[in-house]
């Protein structure tokens, strides 16, 4: 089902004629934990939500999705990558590369592409939620998708 909420996310899937669901929710103001926040007002397992994380691999960034319900294995997605270590990029890093607030960072439609890793979970599920581009926005769709848009790398790169 396609949406329109105008984030470069939803351009670029309606652009390549990707299936997607918006889905909005009321962020609250001061919230850290965004990906849990989505998972909870989307009334949604965490395994099922997934989280936009940049990560310097020392010689430039790269993109890991990874379920809110886990946290990144930073050894895992270096080995993934090829490099000896990543580390999460900085804040700021990671919103001036993407074009996007964190908490509201999509994996899709960023300023320009990065390498990407997908945590082999999300093929465990029909459809996934990710990041629409902003704050209290999130889509739905495919994971086979999701790895078609992103031309991700799929790892198990995710702690439970």
């Amino acid at each position: 089902m396609k949406g329109s909420s105008g984030t470069p996310a939803t351009v670029t899937l309606d652009r390549l004629g990707i299936p997607f669901t918006v889905h909005a929710y009321a962020h609250t103001s001061g919230t850290k934990n965004f990906g849990a926040e989505a998972a909870r007002e989307l009334d949604l397992p965490p395994e099922r939500v997934f989280k936009t994380l940049l990560i310097d691999t020392g010689a430039g960034l790269a993109v890991a999705i990874v379920p809110v319900a886990g946290e990144l294995d930073l050894k895992a997605a270096a080995t993934a990558l090829g490099v000896k270590k990543v580390a999460l990029a900085p804040p700021a890093v990671a919103e001036r590369t993407t074009g996007m607030v964190v908490g509201g960072i999509s994996p899709i439609g960023q300023k320009r592409a990065l390498p990407t890793l997908l945590d082999r979970s999300a093929l465990d599920f029909t459809t996934v939620f990710v990041s629409g581009g902003r704050r209290g926005l999130d889509l739905e769709l495919a994971p086979a998708d999701l790895v078609q848009v992103t031309e991700a790398m799929v790892a198990v790169i995710a702690r439970r």
